[in-house]
């Protein structure tokens, strides 16, 4: 078998759970398989400089266009030190966010060109795509109502979660137009459901894209 491990993202707007259904995965998956957990953007010491840039209130006239490069530059920091790497040496990569995000936030949410969203990340990720997305997907309002409880009613801190609603819905929409394009890639979990819900079924995606490529026990077969 290629030794090259395996590229897992978990996608979704803000408020569906993406954190919690990450983490509750690779606590489930830790034990029998060799799997790194990480998020985007940040990831790496660069990355994390950049992330910090990004999701201050504090930048509320930050040009959209400097946004995605920014996002790209992130992204190109991490997968050059710890994607790569990682699959090179045969182990599982979870991480939350990817290239997607930016074709949704980026593209349908601040509209800029996706061709060129797409040729940037190309140029910026070497063209590594992820083996298997699971895209949580839950209503706008859903999803800003549940950061707004987590924030003890307080207007959230993150830049891009304090958006109004309508981009909120174009992000929403780019990632469902992805995963019409993607099928074979991209598959849709209902977010809006109790976690153990949600966690039973996302598991059960991953068991089974898992065996399907070998993957049992602690190492691939």
């Amino acid at each position: 078998m290629d030794p090259r491990g395996l590229f897992l993202t978990i996608e979704g707007p803000d408020g569906a759970g993406k954190t919690t259904q990450a983490r509750m995965l690779v606590e489930r998956l830790r034990p029998r398989i060799p799997i790194l957990y990480t998020r985007e953007p940040g990831g790496t010491a660069i990355g994390e400089r950049i992330r910090e840039i990004l999701l201050s209130p504090a930048h509320p006239e930050m040009n959209p266009l400097t946004e995605m490069l920014l996002f790209a530059a992130s992204r190109a920091q991490f997968v050059a030190e710890v994607i790569l790497p990682a699959l090179r040496s045969g182990r599982v990569v979870l991480s939350e966010r990817f290239v997607d995000a930016s074709i949704a936030y980026q593209g349908f949410g601040r509209g800029i060109d996706l061709e060129v969203v797409r040729r940037v990340n190309e140029i910026a990720t070497g063209g590594l795509r992820p083996d298997l997305t699971i895209l949580v997907d839950i209503d706008p309002e859903v999803g800003l109502r549940r950061i707004q409880r987590g924030t003890g009613g307080k207007k959230p801190g993150d830049r891009l979660e304090q958006e109004d609603l309508a981009f909120h819905r174009r992000v929403r929409e780019g990632f469902l137009a992805i995963a019409r394009e993607e099928p074979g890639r991209v598959v849709v979990v209902q977010g809006d459901r109790p976690i153990p819900e949600v966690h039973r079924e996302i598991t059960l995606l991953v068991e089974k894209f898992l065996a399907e490529r070998g993957w049992q026990g602690s190492n691939p077969l």
